[in-house]
């Protein structure tokens, strides 16, 4: 469930060593393109989003979905226990959770984050 959100907005940026080359943004924008989700091969995970919200309930999805995945593939079957997700089901994802979210992305998330955040810690406030 988690991983059709990511799938249907997924792109691949191939590892090219530390990141601190300013040559590196555009051929990672370059691959990131229209989609929402960024694997760095080798590196790690880049998310982005039309507000801090929606970029933050992104990455907090995919990394779900890579955790789960992590946590399937460690069964007896390995790979053999994982169904691929048929395409004709990814088409439609966006629209999904257009309607669960209310269009309102991570905004539906993010107040109660905030309100979790506060009761575990405020300090981030000062």
């Amino acid at each position: 469930q988690q991983s059709t959100f990511v799938l249907a907005s997924l792109a691949y940026h191939d590892y090219e060593g530390v990141a601190f080359r300013p040559d590196e943004g555009p051929r990672l924008q370059a691959d990131l393109g229209q989609a929402n989700f960024l694997m760095l091969r080798n590196h790690g995970l880049l998310t982005c989003g039309a507000t801090i919200a929606d970029a933050f309930l992104a990455m907090y999805t995919f990394e779900s979905a890579c955790r789960i995945q992590v946590d399937a593939l460690a069964g007896q079957q390995g790979m053999d226990s994982l169904a691929p997700v048929n395409p004709a089901i990814l088409h439609g994802v966006a629209e999904a959770m257009r309607v669960q979210t209310g269009g309102l992305g991570g905004a539906f998330v993010w107040p109660t984050m905030l309100r979790r955040l506060d009761r575990l810690d405020a300090s981030y406030q000062d």
